[in-house]
């Protein structure tokens, strides 16, 4: 018999190989998150979680396109000015945070692929009507219901700084959502610095 720690060829299968010694690996893997993600409902977020949210949803889809090598036509630079393309891609992003969890099923990520097949052809359908095209931007046209007012002419804009127009787009975003809990706040006589009823 082999005196050392190691097994020699006789001495049979290691006890640690052995599936029947074997702990339970996924139950001992952490979550990325806390709890898992619920879906982003941009009409009920906060300030604070709009400014949070915005900036993890940049940096995804930053990841996104550059990994899977996408097209303008599929994620343009302005996708954040259309909501259209910013619920579908948030969708696809909690999606793809469930799907990679350690604690999810192997066979999860392969899930998440099928949907973004289809996903991706949503983008597409949304950019076409939106009209976003990788150096100029304009909002998405409305169609005008009977009795409504006419639809203000749209024009296209260049796309000068990317970045630059996120970063001033989240910023107003969060300073309305500030403002409009302000007023909220106002109508039950909190002060809104302190939480106190005034």
């Amino acid at each position: 018999m082999n005196t050392d720690e190691t097994l020699g060829p006789d001495d049979g299968p290691d006890p640690d190989l052995d599936p029947a010694n074997q702990s339970d690996a996924r139950g001992e893997i952490e979550p990325m998150l806390d709890e898992p993600p619920g879906p982003i409902n941009w009409n009920l977020l906060r300030a604070d979680e709009a400014e949070h949210t915005w900036l993890e949803l940049n940096k995804w889809i930053d990841w996104l396109r550059t990994t899977y090598g996408l097209s303008a036509s599929v994620v343009p630079p302005m996708w954040h000015r259309h909501p259209e393309l910013v619920w579908e891609l948030s969708a696809l992003y909690t999606h793809w945070q469930c799907a990679y969890d350690p604690q999810q099923s192997g066979s999860a990520p392969i899930g998440w692929h099928r949907d973004f097949t289809d996903a991706r052809q949503r983008l597409r359908d949304w950019v076409a009507a939106s009209g976003t095209r990788l150096d100029r931007d304009r909002p998405t046209r409305q169609t005008v219901w009977p009795g409504e007012d006419p639809a203000q002419p749209i024009e296209d804009v260049e796309i000068v700084h990317r970045d630059k127009d996120f970063v001033a787009f989240v910023i107003a975003d969060v300073e309305r959502r500030q403002q409009a809990e302000e007023e909220f706040l106002a109508t039950l006589g909190i002060d809104p610095e302190t939480g106190e009823v005034t």
